[in-house]
């Protein structure tokens, strides 16, 4: 066998590999991290002037967290705008220290479930006959503790004074902040 021979052949196992390689199946997309956390706690203190406050519980669950509770304060029959702000800060009298609602994957402002949509945008809450809203929502996507992109430990929740029409970009048009909560987590 010749040198060119020998080079050649050289030439043909080379691209062989490197086809082989080109053609080998890239290794699955990372998994979102998983929730560190336990459980945290939101304890909503009224804001604006309003009389609006309550308890929630997070619990990380399936693709996201579940968060359960009771708001009050509320008329009866209220339907109001209810989110996952980015700032844990509740510090100024309108709660506008907590910033936007919290959208690590700049998506625009919608309905969960219902196409694009902020990480931190749920469905309105509704107050009963007594003026209580029972909250039992589900937020995916989004994880408790950790410190990933998408973790809402130490984020604010905020209820809004009006309906979020899940359509008004950037906040769904809900209106002023009646009520803040910094996400806790205490387990």
């Amino acid at each position: 066998m010749t040198h060119a021979h020998v080079r050649g052949l050289s030439f043909a196992i080379a691209c062989s590999l490197l086809a082989a390689c080109a053609s080998t199946p890239s290794a699955p997309a990372a998994k979102p991290a998983a929730s560190a956390a336990q459980k945290a706690e939101v304890n909503l203190a009224s804001a604006s002037g309003s009389l609006v406050s309550g308890k929630l519980v997070i619990v990380p669950m399936g693709d996201g967290v579940h968060i359960t509770g009771e708001v009050g304060g509320l008329k009866p029959g209220d339907v109001r705008g209810f989110h996952i702000h980015e700032k844990g800060d509740c510090s100024a009298a309108d709660a506008s220290s907590a910033g936007g609602h919290f959208n690590p994957g700049a998506q625009a402002h919608g309905r969960a479930g219902h196409g694009a949509h902020h990480a931190g945008d749920t469905d309105n809450i509704v107050a009963d006959a007594k003026g209580v809203a029972r909250i039992d929502a589900h937020v995916s996507g989004v994880t408790l503790g950790g410190g990933a992109a998408n973790d809402i430990a130490g984020r604010a929740v905020i209820v809004h004074a009006a309906a979020d029409d899940y359509t008004s970009q950037p906040t769904g048009n809900a209106g002023a902040r009646v009520a803040c909560g910094v996400i806790s987590v205490v387990q």
